[in-house]
C-alpha cells in the first residue's frame, strides 16, 4: 500500500499543481490530506498562487483517491464545492498491518500535544504546525508532512507512506528523512 500525505494546501495553486506532479511520480493507492485546504487562513499571509477555485479543480479531478480531514481554516462551505468528504475531524485507514490516524492536529485528542490512544504500531498524521515531523514515540510514529503552501522550515513538502516506512519529501521530490517502526 502507497500513500501520498498532504497538508496545509491554503489553496495556492502552483504549490497543489508541484503535489499533482509528485502524485503522478509517486503512483499511490490513496491520497491522504490532513486539512486547511482552500481557504488560507486569517493568520496567513495570502500564499504565491493563491487560487482556491483552481484547487478545487485539481483536486476534484482525482477525488475518488482521496481521504480527507477537516483543517481549522476548512468550513462546511468548502463540502460545498469539493467533491470528497472533507469535514471529518479524523479519520483511520489500514495499511500493512498499521492504523494511520489521520487529524489536522488543532484539536484535543487529535493533536500531537495530546494524541489519541493508539496502539504500538500506529501512527498520528497531522499537519496545522507546518513544519515537519517524523519521530517514533514509544512506538507510535508521529508524522506530520509539512505545507506544500507556506512551509515554516524552510521547505514546502509532502510524505509517502509505503511497506511500513515514511519519507518526509520537498515538492521537488527530494527525500529529507525516512523512518519506519523497524
Amino acid at each position: 500500500m502507497k500513500f501520498v500525505i498532504a497538508s496545509d494546501l491554503h489553496g495556492a495553486a502552483p504549490a497543489v499543481h508541484a503535489l499533482m506532479e509528485r502524485i503522478d511520480q509517486e503512483t499511490p493507492d490513496r491520497v491522504l490530506l490532513l486539512g486547511d485546504l482552500l481557504y488560507h487562513g486569517p493568520r496567513n499571509d495570502l500564499p504565491e498562487g493563491y487560487a482556491p477555485k483552481e484547487v478545487l479543480a485539481t483536486l476534484n479531478g482525482i477525488a475518488e483517491r482521496i481521504v480527507a480531514v477537516r483543517g481549522n481554516c476548512d468550513a462546511e462551505v468548502d463540502q460545498m464545492v469539493l467533491d470528497f468528504p472533507c469535514l471529518s475531524d479524523f479519520s483511520q485507514v489500514w495499511a500493512d498491518g498499521h492504523l494511520l490516524h489521520l487529524s489536522h492536529g488543532h484539536l484535543a485528542g487529535n493533536s500531537p500535544d495530546q494524541p489519541p490512544a493508539l496502539p504500538q504500531g500506529s501512527a498520528l498524521l497531522t499537519g496545522h504546525t507546518h513544519i515537519k515531523r517524523l519521530e517514533l514515540v514509544d512506538g507510535v510514529m508521529f508524522v506530520n508532512p509539512g505545507s506544500t503552501s507556506i512551509p515554516k522550515d524552510g521547505c514546502a513538502s509532502y510524505a509517502v507512506y509505503e511497506n511500513g516506512a515514511f519519507a518526509l519529501k520537498t515538492l521537488d521530490g527530494e527525500t529529507l528523512l525516512e523512518a519506519g517502526w523497524e
